[in-house]
């Protein structure tokens, strides 16, 4: 007997929907799984950027908790153009006045006239470049690459102390050289051996040569006076003159450039301001995701969360709190001030009120204490947020647990859909052996009533 190869073709039965609703049953269970994994992922998502709010917290008061983050100072210049000035952090705060007498200048030289005629063969032979005291550099001019502009690619590949330059123009070119650094100790000379007298002798510069280069620019240091006090410099940038504070030259002047060095208060403001939005960013993010809105029935994705409403609430009880500082040992002290919802607020004008109290401001992020409740806020702040992230801290463990929830969701999901799977084909079997049954019977029926008729034919004839 041949198979019943289509569900329902031999019993007119819709088997396949049948199979399908049935299934459907059997898979019900995955919408509430489905739902929990949304959830949790969710949640995940949110732990992970809280993590990473925490630790821009915690970088933030870091920046707050050490003397280094107050010693913050900037230079000013009453004419930057002639005189500017750059403070390091830690310089002390100073007044100059400074006049400029000398710019510092590089030694330079230029061939002889008349000019060499336009890609001139100078000859091989030897340059020896000594620049003030340092060691002699000898560049070697070989035949055939002995051209103006060859000889000046191999000075300035030497690195001999010296640039070249070819300078050209109708009459032919000539070969400019300059001292790489300025100053009266930079000088140099060039020596010349193997050279002929119409060649690369002409190149010889200093110490007796004749027929060689001129000097074009004698090296000189720069002069200046640091409050009435003379001073003199290889360069123009002076770096180790006032500790800390670095004078670049520019002009020579007219009347005293006023240089400045004091505290920089707005990069303290700038400091703390960064700390108040790392707070505000995180408490913002807590808030929205524990609530729940009656208008739209939607609750956040950590509403009800334990440890959500637990961090919140630590936070906000520690910028509340006490240090061990005086005379401010609150932030409110100095106009950091909370607001409705737990938001924190600068107010300027008390803030800069507490910069003029200097020591005071940094003592209440800076200050320790055997009461680690009561040190400065810097570094309770910077503890808190590096234990909460820790890798056995509060934000780590519950990452942690979120996804071992995830992965045993994941895993239940799976059973429900093997389940579902096997149920399938056991289903599919029954229904077509059913089938194939009535297939059968219907074809009994079919022979029985095909004989009834052809013995009622019989009989009536």
């Amino acid at each position: 007997m041949s198979t019943i190869s289509s569900p329902g073709l031999a019993s007119g039965i819709d088997i396949k929907s049948i199979v399908s609703q049935l299934v459907a049953l059997d898979r019900a269970p995955l919408q509430p799984l489905q739902r929990t994994a949304s959830s949790l992922q969710s949640q995940l998502s949110v732990y992970g950027s809280l993590k990473s709010m925490v630790s821009t917290l915690g970088d933030a008061a870091a920046k707050l908790s050490t003397d280094s983050g107050w010693s913050g100072v900037k230079a000013s210049s009453s004419n930057a153009t002639a005189v500017s000035a750059t403070a390091a952090a830690g310089a002390s705060a100073t007044s100059l006045s400074i006049e400029v007498q000398q710019l510092a200048k590089a030694q330079s030289a230029a061939s002889p006239m008349p000019p060499f005629a336009l890609g001139a063969a100078l000859g091989g032979g030897t340059l020896t470049f000594q620049v003030g005291t340092g060691d002699p550099v000898e560049v070697v001019i070989a035949d055939g690459d002995d051209s103006l502009s060859a000889i000046a690619r191999q000075i300035n590949e030497a690195k001999a102390g010296v640039s070249a330059t070819v300078l050209r123009d109708a009459s032919g070119e000539r070969l400019l050289m300059r001292a790489t650094n300025t100053g009266e100790s930079n000088t140099f000379t060039i020596g010349v051996t193997g050279g002929s007298p119409g060649g690369l002798e002409r190149l010889a510069f200093g110490a007796g040569a004749t027929g060689g280069m001129v000097e074009t620019q004698a090296g000189a240091n720069a002069l200046a006076t640091v409050n009435n006090v003379a001073i003199s410099s290889a360069s123009n940038t002076l770096d180790d003159t006032i500790p800390g504070l670095k004078l670049t030259l520019a002009q020579v002047t007219t009347a005293p450039v006023e240089v400045e060095v004091r505290a920089d208060q707005d990069a303290m403001k700038k400091n703390v301001q960064a700390f108040v939005d790392a707070y505000n960013a995180l408490n913002n993010m807590l808030t929205e995701t524990t609530k729940y809105n009656p208008d739209t029935k939607v609750a956040g994705s950590l509403q009800g969360d334990s440890t959500a409403r637990g961090l919140q609430n630590a936070l906000r009880g520690m910028m509340r709190s006490v240090t061990a500082s005086s005379p401010f040992s609150r932030l409110i002290d100095v106009g950091i001030e909370a607001q409705q919802g737990g938001k924190l607020e600068i107010k300027a004008d008390k803030l800069d009120a507490a910069l003029g109290n200097l020591d005071g401001l940094r003592a209440l992020f800076t200050s320790t204490s055997t009461d680690p409740t009561a040190q400065g806020f810097g570094l309770k702040i910077k503890a808190f947020a590096d234990g909460l992230v820790s890798a056995t801290g509060t934000l780590s463990t519950k990452t942690e647990s979120l996804q071992g929830a995830i992965k045993r969701n994941t895993t239940e999901q799976e059973k429900v859909n093997d389940r579902a799977a096997r149920a399938e084909t056991r289903y599919l079997a029954q229904y077509n052996a059913m089938d194939a049954a009535v297939g059968r019977l219907s074809g009994l029926n079919a022979f029985v009533s095909q004989q009834i008729t052809l013995w009622n034919q019989t009989k009536s004839n």
